[in-house]
């Protein structure tokens, strides 16, 4: 009995369905996140209202909204920073995210199989990453996911998707996971928590109530802070050989 077939059908299945994944959590996060922040007023007041579990709370639906690709961590770092503050928060918002990256680095290995490999590897780009971070030793290996971890502008979900069907080693991965996006969270979380200091119910009325100016310091503040940061790993990261320029048509 030929099983070829079958396995290729299989095989080409779960590749469509990590793709179609793939561009749901590029869209579905983004939606959410910006309706998170535009509620975090009523959001916040009813973490607030749970005095006793309002910590594990917000670390469960943390972990299960960003492993399933639902929520972006920046929109609940902001949240985190809003009812903590900056260390309390900053403590909330990492124990999240390595909740949500186990979560859906492990979901993405199981509906992936090694169907995703093939694909990734008819890219040279994503051929020479995928190399650099699988066939390396584990020092290696988490020291570049950490790096590729530290811009601000690195997509939280496909990532997990990415490396967890590309056959990335968990430990390495959630270690770098966790040290990479330290920096940001606790950067945005110290900002949200300056924010909500002033007494503000939520982003409208911190906005009526400090005008553009304030608002606009602060953003830019953070936005350097970023901006250094995503500087510093794009280097580290040229230097490690990852940033390797497209092939020639």
């Amino acid at each position: 009995m030929n099983l070829e077939p079958q396995h290729h059908t299989t095989s080409k299945f779960r590749r469509n369905l990590v793709i179609a994944l793939g561009i749901l959590w590029m869209l579905v996060p983004a939606y959410l996140g910006i309706l998170l922040l535009t509620e975090i007023g009523p959001v916040g007041d009813w973490l607030r209202s749970q005095p006793n579990g309002k910590f594990f709370i917000f670390v469960g639906i943390f972990a299960i909204t960003t492993g399933f690709g639902l929520l972006p961590p920046y929109a609940q770092a902001i949240l985190g920073g809003w009812v903590f503050g900056a260390e309390y928060g900053t403590i909330a918002v990492m124990c999240g995210l390595l909740g949500g990256a186990t979560i859906g680095f492990f979901f993405a290995r199981i509906i992936s199989g090694a169907s995703i490999i093939g694909l990734i590897d008819r890219n040279p780009r994503g051929r020479v990453i995928r190399t650099a971070l699988v066939e390396s030793n584990q020092h290696r290996t988490f020291f570049l996911i950490l790096l590729l971890r530290l811009p601000p502008n690195s997509p939280f979900a496909i990532a997990n998707l990415a490396m967890g069907a590309a056959g990335v080693r968990a430990l390495p991965f959630l270690a770098g996971t966790g040290i990479g996006m330290l920096p940001r969270t606790f950067f945005i979380c110290g900002t949200a928590a300056t924010a909500a200091a002033t007494g503000a119910h939520d982003l409208q009325e911190l906005l009526a109530k400090q005008g553009w100016g304030w608002i606009a310091v602060g953003v830019g503040c953070l936005l350097v802070a970023l901006f250094a940061i995503r500087m510093v790993s794009i280097r580290a990261l040229k230097r490690a050989g990852l940033m390797v320029p497209p092939p020639a048509a």
